[in-house]
C-alpha cells in the first residue's frame, strides 16, 4: 500500500505529477475515436461545450461573486452568427471567429449596465438581457429563422489560408477540433485566473473595498470579467452550430443558462477543474434518467438538491477535504499493521 499513499501524496503536492495525469486524460480524448461510435463521441462533445460554458458562468460566480442568468443569450449569439456564416458558404474557422466575436461585443454592450450592480440586481438584469436576446432570435425572422431556428447549418472544412483543407463532415473529425479548441480555450483562462488580472477577480469577490482602497477600478474589471465570460459562451455556442447542424430560440432561453450554473455547483466553483467535473457529471446523470424515466425532472432535480446540499463545496471541494485525507489515512493505518 506504500506505493497508494505515495501517489496521494504526490497528486496533492507535485506539480509535476498533476501534469502527468493531465497528460494521460488528453491523451484518452485523443484515442477515444479508436475504439468508440460516433455517439459517444457526440456525448463528449456536448460535454465539452457544456464545460465551456460552465467556465464562462464560474469565471463570474466563482472569481468575482456574480451570478449571471444571461450567459446563454451569449451562447445562443455565437451560435447564430456562426450559423449564419457558415451557411453562407466560408469555411470553418471564419465562422468560429466571428461567433465569437459577435458574442465577445454583445457582452461589451451588456456589461456597461450588468457591472453597476452586484448580488440579486446584478442576476435580474443579466436574466432580463438574456430574454431580450430570446426575444429578438424569435422575432427576427429573416436572420434567425424565428421559431424553426437555422437548419442545414453546414460542418464546413477547416481551411486555414489556404495552407491546409480539413474536411469536418464526419463527427470524428469534428471531435479533434471540438476537443483541441476546447483544450485551448481551458488553458488561457488557466493562464488568465493564475495571472495578475484572475487575483485582482478573486479580490473582488473576496472585498471589492479593499481592491478599490489599492486605485484599482472595480466596474473595469468586472467589466473585462464579464466580456471573457461571454467570449466562452459564444465558443461554446459557435462550436455547438456546426455539431448540431441547426439552432433554434430555445438556445438562448435562460432556463439553458441553467444547466451551466448547475453543472459548477456540483463540480465546485472555488476549483478550477470544478466545470469540467460538474459538467461531465450533470450530462451523464441527465442523460441517464432521460432514459428511465418520463419524469426525468423531477428526478434529475432531487438528485441535484441532494449532491449540492452534501458536498458544499462541490464534487471536488469534498474530494479535497474529506475523501483524500480519508483514503491517506486509511491506506496509512493498513500499511502500519501489514
Amino acid at each position: 500500500m506504500t506505493w497508494l499513499v505515495n501517489i496521494l501524496n504526490l497528486s496533492i503536492k507535485s506539480h509535476r505529477f498533476k501534469l502527468v495525469w493531465l497528460g494521460a486524460f488528453i491523451i484518452l480524448l485523443f484515442i477515444l475515436p479508436l475504439f468508440s461510435g460516433d455517439y459517444l463521441l457526440y456525448m463528449v462533445m456536448q460535454m465539452a461545450i457544456l464545460c465551456l460554458l460552465s467556465y464562462s458562468v464560474n469565471l463570474l460566480l466563482g472569481n468575482t461573486g456574480l451570478l449571471s442568468f444571461g450567459q446563454a443569450g451569449f451562447y445562443a449569439c455565437g451560435a447564430y452568427a456562426c450559423g449564419k456564416v457558415l451557411l453562407a458558404g466560408t469555411s470553418l474557422l471564419p465562422g468560429i471567429i466571428i461567433g465569437v466575436a459577435v458574442a465577445a461585443i454583445v457582452a461589451i454592450i451588456l456589461a456597461f449596465f450588468c457591472v453597476r450592480h452586484t448580488a440579486i440586481y446584478f442576476a435580474m438584469i443579466t436574466l432580463a438581457f438574456g430574454m431580450m436576446i430570446f426575444s429578438l432570435t424569435q422575432k427576427w425572422v429573416d436572420f434567425t429563422g424565428g421559431d424553426d431556428g437555422l437548419i442545414g447549418i453546414p460542418r464546413a472544412s477547416l481551411n486555414f489560408f489556404y495552407i491546409f483543407n480539413i474536411k469536418m463532415d464526419t463527427i470524428p473529425a469534428y471531435y479533434y477540433f471540438v476537443i483541441v479548441a476546447t483544450l485551448i480555450a481551458i488553458y488561457i483562462l488557466y493562464r488568465i485566473l493564475n495571472s495578475p488580472l484572475g487575483l485582482i477577480f478573486q479580490g473582488i469577490r473576496d472585498s471589492e473595498t479593499r481592491v478599490s482602497f489599492v486605485g484599482i477600478s472595480v466596474r473595469k474589471s468586472r467589466l473585462i470579467c464579464f466580456t471573457i465570460a461571454g467570449i466562452y459562451a459564444g465558443l461554446g455556442g459557435a462550436l455547438l452550430a456546426p455539431l448540431e447542424q441547426t439552432i433554434t430560440p430555445s438556445a438562448s432561453h435562460w432556463i439553458a443558462s441553467t444547466d451551466p450554473i448547475i453543472a459548477t455547483l456540483l463540480g465546485g466553483m472555488y476549483n478550477f477543474s470544478g466545470p469540467i467535473v460538474g459538467s461531465v457529471i450533470y450530462f451523464l446523470l441527465k442523460d441517464i434518467i432521460v432514459r428511465l424515466t418520463m419524469n426525468w425532472m423531477l428526478v434529475l432535480g432531487i438528485i441535484i438538491i441532494i449532491l449540492v446540499l452534501t458536498f458544499r463545496g462541490g464534487v471536488m471541494g469534498a474530494f479535497r477535504a474529506y475523501l483524500l485525507p480519508w483514503l491517506k489515512s486509511r491506506l496509512g493505518k493498513e500499511h502500519k499493521n501489514g
